[in-house]
């Protein structure tokens, strides 16, 4: 029996077209013996196999255990077969099938075998700039629809030469099948531009790129999601320039440098690192500064790290083949827009930034920015989830229906869910303006398109005026529109990504949310579940001195701090930060609070985290969100046990006071205690009076598993401080690590709570 012919038809679920998964498949057939052929489909890749018993036992072990680097099977079905007969092994065309669930790979840093063609002379593809192969190179920017074969992607566009459709037809070559394959003769290339957008006549381009970068010129630079801005990271004038016409004043520059070797120049790099930096996602890693440095300050300014990645393209390991110990890389765009795509779009909005553009001429069909990652807690945490990520879902506990989580405001994804799958987009930004609200709907109707899903529920914000939430109740057509609560959702998220039912303990810390009683809220602790949540605990609000103003200007709420601990007597010009203040602007929000006029209330853990970051004389002002609470962690010292006086309360709902810390804080300023041991105290106080609150609500409700979320836990201090605290008192906690704990992951959230709210 063990020699009888059977056959045996197999679907494979998950990440298997453009990966070398056919050939794989092709090549396990033959070595063992079997006959059949294997396909593409809409729903993955259809294999049907003749042959022994134990032939095909060994194929489906192997098919699982041993499949290449990019695939990633979600589901192995095999089924009995009809015998046809079958005298070989091949790979039959790909069929298009009306249903698709496909899951299309993420774009690939060039793998070693193509860096290696790149720089080897005698190859025919030495020094172009496109060169990939089925393990690498541009997937999810590139396509358009699925099958993911050539005539649904950017590449369509270019005919393959007698040689590149050789390797592309040969299934024993690593070229098999690679959609972008090409080579100089018959597939992309670069071109220089001016800052008009006039084309340069030059006979290499990217060698003139080198030179004009070395001259100081800021340099638009087409990439595999998009433009990046690029300087000599070495030079501050032209990071200055840069900053200057960018209108990036002081936020942090990501950088791109040739190899560990030069990165190790300027930042240190633990082992964990060096995995994220070498992987094939190739993201922005946060690195710890190395002091001195020979990189210009303004790359960073007034920040312990660097943002560090390495070149992910052919392209970028041309342009790092000189003497560079890094190149600025920052997104091609002006402040708080998307990302350009497309050479006319650059020329006309980089024009005021770029003094010249590198381009080329395949296509970018969606927009994906860089994504960052950090290594805390002893995890790896996404903070933006984009390239190299995207389109690879978020597997959940239990099936959804078809649902659409819109986001929130700021640092915006949306959310599609169908089966066990959910479906993040790439980083979007901060939904503000007309063009981010142009790339947030472009995004949804492309993954749509290429998922096959049509939402039958939409999920949105509470707050009304968040374009998103217009874009929900306004724009789309559903069976069913649900708010969700924001910070409802950032637990949710967290509790999505780990795979686990309710109820937990949720801390959702953050700047912003808002909240249902109309005021805004951030420091919170919840009982949740998908369905629903009580609010247990929150940091007892205070007064916002002009609302959305509070969170561009900290000092603002530093007097509402202080007024809280102190009373309105209080000589807030004596704490020595405040004292710089114009009297007018001093006298203005005074009366605001005492008038309670443009003072919405909030109960804000990242107010609270900017307002003592002013009182420490850290930032008055800030320029990019969240900028006083990194200052504020940044300057903490490590292994302060000693914290603030607090009142521990028992009474649920939990009203946690601040006025004590305001005013320990201020007395250790006024002693002379050093700012590092005040940030130091501040940072064990948050940890120790919130786990405490955990005691009570776990006494209270026998609820012992803890959901940290919220865009205050991208502090590496409090996550692994809360980490420490409450697994101590026997609380299992989780986190997050795939999604972003910021509003990133708010529309995971979002599209759960909503498929639960119906169920």
């Amino acid at each position: 029996m063990e020699n009888e012919r059977l056959a045996r038809d197999i679907i494979v679920e998950g990440i298997v077209q453009g990966v070398g998964f056919r050939p794989f498949v092709f090549q396990l057939a033959k070595r063992l013996e079997l006959y059949g052929e294997v396909a593409n489909t809409a729903d993955g890749v259809a294999i049907h196999l003749e042959g022994t018993s134990e032939a095909i036992r060994t194929f489906v072990k192997d098919l699982a255990e041993k499949s290449p680097p990019l695939s990633y099977i979600t589901g192995i079905s095999v089924s009995e077969g009809k015998l046809n007969g079958f005298t070989s092994f091949g790979i039959a065309p790909s069929r298009p099938d009306i249903h698709k669930s496909t899951l299309i790979s993420p774009d690939a840093a060039i793998c070693d075998a193509c860096l290696k063609e790149l720089f080897t002379p005698e190859d025919r593809r030495y020094r172009y700039p496109f060169i990939n192969c089925t393990h690498c190179g541009p997937r999810y920017t590139i396509i358009d629809d699925i099958p993911y074969d050539r005539p649904n992607t950017s590449m369509k566009h270019f005919v393959m030469c007698e040689k590149c459709q050789a390797e592309y037809d040969d299934p024993t070559d690593r070229r098999f099948h690679a959609q972008p394959n090409a080579c100089t003769y018959c597939g992309p290339h670069v071109f220089l531009h001016d800052a008009k957008g006039s084309r340069i006549l030059s006979t290499d381009p990217i060698r003139e790129t080198i030179l004009l970068l070395k001259q100081g010129h800021i340099v638009a630079v087409k990439g595999l999601g998009g433009f990046h801005l690029a300087v000599d990271a070495a030079r501050s004038d032209a990071v200055i320039r840069l900053r200057k016409r960018k209108g990036h004043e002081e936020k942090p520059f990501a950088v791109m440098s040739k190899d560990l070797e030069r990165i190790s120049a300027y930042a240190v790099i633990s082992s964990e690192e060096h995995k994220l930096l070498t992987s094939s996602q190739r993201p922005i890693v946060l690195l710890k500064k190395r002091e001195p440095h020979p990189l210009a300050e303004a790359v960073s300014p007034e920040n312990a790290y660097f943002g560090v990645m390495l070149p992910y393209t052919p392209l970028h390991y041309l342009l790092l083949d000189s003497d560079f110990v890094a190149l600025v890389m920052t997104s091609g765009n002006l402040s708080e827009e998307p990302i350009a795509i497309e050479n006319f779009e650059a020329f006309e909005r980089l024009g005021g930034i770029a003094d010249y553009f590198l381009v080329h001429n395949r296509d970018i069909y969606l927009g994906s920015d860089d994504s960052i990652v950090r290594h805390a807690a002893d995890a790896t945490r996404n903070l933006r989830r984009s390239r190299g990520f995207v389109p690879r879902p978020v597997f959940l506990r239990d099936r959804q229906p078809q649902v659409l989580g819109c986001g929130a405001e700021l640092k915006v994804t949306a959310c599609l869910t169908k089966g066990n799958q959910a479906f993040l987009s790439q980083h979007i930004g901060d939904m503000e303006n007309p063009t981010t609200y142009s790339f947030f709907k472009q995004t949804v109707s492309h993954l749509e398109r290429i998922l096959d899903i049509h939402p039958e529920i939409i999920a949105h914000d509470l707050h009304p005026d968040y374009l998103s939430t217009r874009y929900a109740l306004e724009e789309r057509e559903a069976q069913s529109r649900i708010a969700v609560q924001h910070h409802h959702a950032h637990i949710v998220s967290c509790m999505a990504e780990n795979r686990i039912d309710g109820p937990v303990i949720g801390l959702a810390f953050d700047g912003t949310g808002y909240g249902t009683d109309g005021t805004i809220w951030g420091g919170e602790v919840l009982l949740a579940d998908a369905k629903a949540f009580q609010r247990l605990a929150f940091l007892d609000p205070v007064p916002m001195p002009g609302g959305e103003a509070a969170i561009r200007e900290p000092w603002r709420m530093a007097v509402s701090y202080i007024v809280e601990a102190f009373g309105t007597d209080f000589p807030i010009q004596e704490i020595p930060a405040l004292r710089s203040l114009e009297p007018e602007a001093m006298r203005t929000v005074l009366q605001m609070i005492q008038k309670g006029v443009r003072c919405p209330l909030t109960s804000s853990l990242g107010r609270l985290f900017d307002g003592v970051a002013c009182i420490l004389g850290l930032k008055q002002t800030v320029r990019f969100e969240g900028q006083a609470a990194m200052a504020l962690e940044m300057a903490a010292k490590d292994g302060i046990k000693e914290f603030y006086d607090y009142r521990q309360m028992t009474e649920i709902p939990i009203k946690v006071p601040t006025r004590p810390i305001i005013q320990g804080v201020v007395r250790d300023l006024w002693d002379g205690v050093p700012t590092e041991v005040i940030s130091g105290k501040f940072h064990a106080t948050v940890i120790e009076f919130f786990s405490g609150v955990c005691d009570v609500v776990a006494t209270q409700t026998g609820v012992r598993r803890v959901a940290l979320s919220g865009g205050v836990f991208q502090n590496a201090i409090l996550l692994k401080g809360f980490i420490a605290s409450l697994t101590r008192r026997g609380f299992e906690v989780y986190t997050h690590s795939q999604v972003p704990t910021n509003d990133g992951g708010i529309a995971l959230g979002q599209a759960v709570v909503a498929a639960a709210s119906v169920s």
